[in-house]
């Protein structure tokens, strides 16, 4: 048996106001930093270690395995970073107020744009300061991979490839695993894992900083989930 721990990074500043983030870069909140502390502290209790941890390209993600990783004594381990591993990209809706955006669309309609796995946020365009294509990070990604938008399917789509080709590749030589990411991104990969439906994936929540344990056979086959208490 093989064990896989996904983690959601910690509280940050626009997760505390409410707001729409998506891949704008944002930090942990104090509240934050707390929780990513007690994930690691936590995941020590029950003796878990790694030998590869794996992340997206934005801070909150970034911060919060640090802070796992420094409470494990295991900051030296390698660390992957992609920008496939990112949240779904929000498009005009980041940075809004999430109250305020029902206030004006309806709850409806705002919780589609959410949860819907086939749902495109309003698209921002390519002279908005949010789009991506402007951001250093990304400048090795093609036109078509920069989103305008995304619904959680497309999100899927970027995923699943860096699962297949890099993280499992890992999981395949007998490396222990911690994948932190973001609340969409791991909603994309538990669906693909657990054959979830689209309503099922619709009602999804994920807490921020409490590992998710997946308990896998020698193919790499789901035997059971849970969060770690």
């Amino acid at each position: 048996m093989q064990k896989l721990v996904l983690l959601r990074h910690g509280e940050s500043v626009w997760n505390q106001e409410n707001r729409f983030t998506g891949w704008t870069d944002v930090d942990l909140s104090p509240e934050g930093f707390e929780q990513a502390s007690r994930a690691g502290k936590l995941l020590d209790k029950h003796g878990y270690n790694f030998d590869a941890g794996f992340t997206s390209v934005l801070k909150r993600s970034i911060k919060t395995l640090h802070f796992v990783l420094e409470e494990l004594d295991h900051l030296w381990i390698p660390v992957t970073k992609s920008w496939r591993l990112n949240e779904r990209f929000y498009g005009a809706l980041q940075g809004l107020n999430k109250d305020e955006t029902i206030a004006k669309y309806g709850e409806e309609q705002v919780h589609k744009w959410r949860r819907d796995p086939n749902e495109h946020p309003p698209e921002v365009t390519h002279d908005d300061e949010c789009y991506p294509g402007h951001d250093i990070r990304y400048k090795d990604l093609t036109q078509r991979e920069i989103p305008v938008t995304e619904n959680l399917s497309e999100t899927m789509e970027r995923v699943l490839p860096f699962w297949s080709e890099v993280i499992v590749k890992a999981m395949r030589q007998n490396q222990k695993v911690i994948i932190c990411a973001h609340g969409n991104s791991l909603r994309a990969l538990i669906k693909y894992m657990d054959l979830l439906s689209d309503e099922d994936v619709t009602n999804l929540d994920i807490p921020t900083a409490t590992p998710w344990i997946y308990e896998l056979d020698e193919g790499l086959n789901t035997i059971r989930h849970y969060y770690l208490e």
